[in-house]
């Protein structure tokens, strides 16, 4: 799983670099054709993380409620976030995938509770949702990609 960690980490440098070029002003503009705005992708990844990771495993989550249900699956940008929002999800972006490391280590994953993504895949263990999730941090990289182009 280290090499599947590395790519995380490495993912959430690339999500960080667009935090630190961009004003907030670009990270909170939703460009044209698109639902959501940067930041709001980067949020999410962070969330769904947590949610495959964690919730899925029935562990306490280090995202609150309140960024649950601002960033899920489903949700769109509702507002633009403040330079102290922003900061606060700049610093999750490693907290959350060095801990999941550190807890994955340590072995605190003991059950998963199955869940078919928006693919039809099904995952059936924590492993499975750490590999998916890399999978799903790339299109939102993607999608951040698409949008700078639009700013």
């Amino acid at each position: 799983m280290d090499w599947a960690f590395d790519i995380a980490i490495k993912n959430r440098k690339l999500l960080k670099s667009f935090i630190e070029n961009h004003t907030l002003e670009e990270l909170n503009k939703v460009p044209k054709g698109f639902n959501n705005n940067i930041i709001w992708n980067i949020a999410h990844t962070i969330v769904t993380q947590q949610l495959l990771v964690y919730n899925l495993s029935g562990l306490p989550m280090v995202v609150s409620d309140d960024m649950v249900a601002a960033f899920r699956k489903g949700t769109k940008t509702e507002r633009d976030l403040s330079q102290s929002e922003v900061d606060t999800i700049k610093g999750m972006l490693f907290s959350t995938i060095e801990k999941s490391k550190e807890d994955y280590d340590n072995k605190i994953f003991q059950t998963f509770n199955q869940y078919t993504v928006t693919t039809k895949s099904v995952l059936s263990t924590v492993e499975e949702a750490i590999e998916f999730n890399n999978f799903h941090e790339g299109i939102h990289l993607g999608y951040i990609l698409a949008m700078r182009k639009s700013l």
